[in-house]
């Protein structure tokens, strides 16, 4: 039977130091050669959530009923038949959320809401500025699927998600038909 032979002493971090010599090189070739990706994470959310309600404005009604009498829902919600706003964006009132203020414009697009943007949120700390690169796309989403402003709040963006209810609320007074 052979003897297994040791490791040369610091064969460990040659190895680790070989690892990460690769992947930065790797990096900057994927960077050089066009390969990152030319779409954001956040355009690549808006394009879904338009997708998302194209779906809904060509779904026809039949499809979208839970059962024949109940009329059309999504996700436990009622949907309109059509849309409650007139066409536009719509700026809301900027809102206190403690650590700074929040203001959205709603976008509408064939009577419903098409898009939330925020044109203010607390980014003067860092904290603040994770939390609400989580929480603002889940309160988008929750407004463009719910077609109001009542959205259910983000887990440690409270002060975040009551001010974007207030300023959305405000936006969409002035969008009503």
């Amino acid at each position: 039977m052979a003897a297994l032979k040791k490791p040369f002493p610091g064969s460990h971090i040659v190895l680790s130091l070989g690892l990460i010599v690769s992947s930065v090189v790797y990096a900057a070739w994927r960077q050089t050669a066009g390969q990152e990706s030319a779409v954001s994470p956040s355009q690549q959310f808006k394009d879904a959530n338009e997708a998302f309600l194209q779906t809904l404005l060509n779904m026809p009604a039949a499809e979208a009923t839970n059962t024949p009498t109940a009329g059309p829902r999504m996700m436990g919600r009622p949907m309109m038949r059509s849309g409650a706003y007139v066409d536009g964006a719509y700026t809301g009132n900027p809102m206190d959320a403690y650590y700074g203020t929040v203001q959205v414009k709603a976008v509408i697009r064939n009577g419903f809401i098409a898009d939330v943007q925020f044109l203010q949120y607390p980014d003067s700390r860092q904290n603040s500025v994770f939390i609400n690169s989580q929480a603002m796309p889940l309160l988008t989403q929750e407004a463009i699927v719910a077609q109001n402003a009542q959205v259910s709040g983000v887990s440690g963006a409270t002060f975040t998600s009551q001010a974007f209810e207030q300023s959305l609320a405000s936006a969409l007074v002035l969008a009503r038909k």
